[in-house]
């Protein structure tokens, strides 16, 4: 009975351990922060592409809907850059998504994408449509 309690606790201490985990662990700009290589709009496996023929304008309206979006903080770069990486986290356990938008010959990138797991039930898609209907205004 002694020896089921203890490995119960040990299982209970390694998850919040592994939550921990996640929701702390430090994101590295020079890991996340890299340029939109692609040329076509894709879905990936844990996460989404898009490219869009835009204006100048277009990186800064994504840049407001953005940072408007819940959960979401900038990670580095800026409008003037002409590439940001935000961090968006899940509401409950706080998972790490990063999306990259970026301008640069009439094209706008964004390439999000997860940390941890192997799905992101479509949400990394969804961000970007929903940053995609800002930069079309």
């Amino acid at each position: 009975m002694k020896f089921a309690m203890y490995i119960i606790v040990i299982i209970i201490i390694l998850f919040v351990a592994a939550l921990a985990y996640v929701r702390l662990a430090p994101s590295a700009p020079d890991r996340w922060h890299k340029p939109v290589d692609a040329t076509t709009s894709s879905d990936r496996m844990g996460g989404a592409i898009r490219v869009l023929s835009t204006d100048e304008g277009a990186l800064a309206r994504v840049d407001a809907a953005a940072r408007a979006l819940p959960r979401t903080t900038v990670l580095a770069g800026s409008v003037e850059e002409g590439r940001i990486t935000y961090v968006t986290r899940s509401k409950v356990i706080g998972f790490p998504d990063y999306t990259t938008v970026e301008y640069n010959d009439g094209l706008l990138r964004m390439y999000a994408r997860l940390r941890f797991g192997r799905s992101d039930f479509g949400v990394n898609a969804d961000r970007l449509q929903r940053l995609l209907t800002a930069a079309e205004r």
